[in-house]
């Protein structure tokens, strides 16, 4: 049972490997510029977005809202240190696969030094320490290895997304070690953490938000090229590796 249970993280991302080359082969392309947009399926996603600006309007922001009225900013601190934290396995993961060596190190130490004398992530010690944490996840580990962007996608509930990030997300959803390891409810503190952050963040940036979805004369097209610039302009300050190695082949896995 403990064999197969450590086998279940390096096929389940090199599952999201092949998915997301797929994908890029199907139809992904580099865009030329911050402001390229490849949305074939704009009608659906249309839909989709009013679905979700419905479920913000009813749910996340009245949600967001009493989150950020009752919770003291010390413990919603505390809470997006948590769960920063838990996701610093996969930040490992990451950039290990994507040959960013010492960020894995950076990322590794932090996880230990934040579990252990910060309480399991409640208090961000490592950054006291002098070691400020980076965030990665496996759609950056894609784009690292060259696989391009795919078209946009707007997905129910999360939101503004591609189609390579899309595979990024469902990867790091299954690769995060402490869901393996940790037992059931304990696995789920990370996810519950996750909505928590959520809720803080929606609230912290209500005004621009709202501004976004109520006032802008196409609420859709202002999302899609406020997410398709960040995240292109996030990547691009790293750019993608011109000979890209098999990972698998470096891991032992091919």
């Amino acid at each position: 049972m403990f064999g197969c249970q450590n086998l279940r993280v390096p096929v389940a991302v090199r599952l999201a490997f092949l998915t997301g080359a797929m994908l890029a082969i199907g139809a992904c392309a580099h865009p030329n510029g911050l402001n390229d947009i490849n949305d074939p399926n704009e009608a659906r996603y249309r839909a989709v977005h009013e679905i979700n600006v419905s479920v913000d309007r009813a749910v996340l922001r009245p949600s967001a809202k009493a989150y950020g009225t009752v919770v003291p900013d010390p413990v919603a601190k505390s809470v997006r240190n948590f769960s920063f934290n838990f996701s610093e396995p996969r930040n490992v993961i990451n950039a290990t696969l994507q040959g960013r060596f010492d960020r894995a190190v950076v990322s590794s130490v932090r996880f230990v030094l934040n579990t252990t004398i910060g309480i399991g992530g409640l208090f961000d010690f490592a950054t006291f320490a002098g070691l400020e944490g980076t965030s990665t996840d496996f759609g950056e580990t894609l784009y690292v290895w060259g696989v391009g962007e795919g078209a946009y996608v707007e997905l129910p509930l999360v939101g503004p997304s591609t189609a390579r990030h899309t595979v990024g997300r469902i990867a790091d959803l299954v690769t995060n070690p402490l869901s393996y390891i940790l037992p059931v409810p304990e696995s789920y503190i990370g996810t519950a953490s996750s909505l928590m952050w959520a809720l803080d963040t929606r609230d912290k940036f209500a005004v621009t938000v709202d501004d976004i979805l109520d006032n802008s004369a196409d609420s859709y097209a202002q999302s899609r090229l406020l997410y398709l610039q960040s995240r292109r302009f996030t990547l691009g300050g790293q750019p993608a590796e011109e000979d890209v190695t098999d990972p698998f082949e470096e891991l032992g896995l091919e």
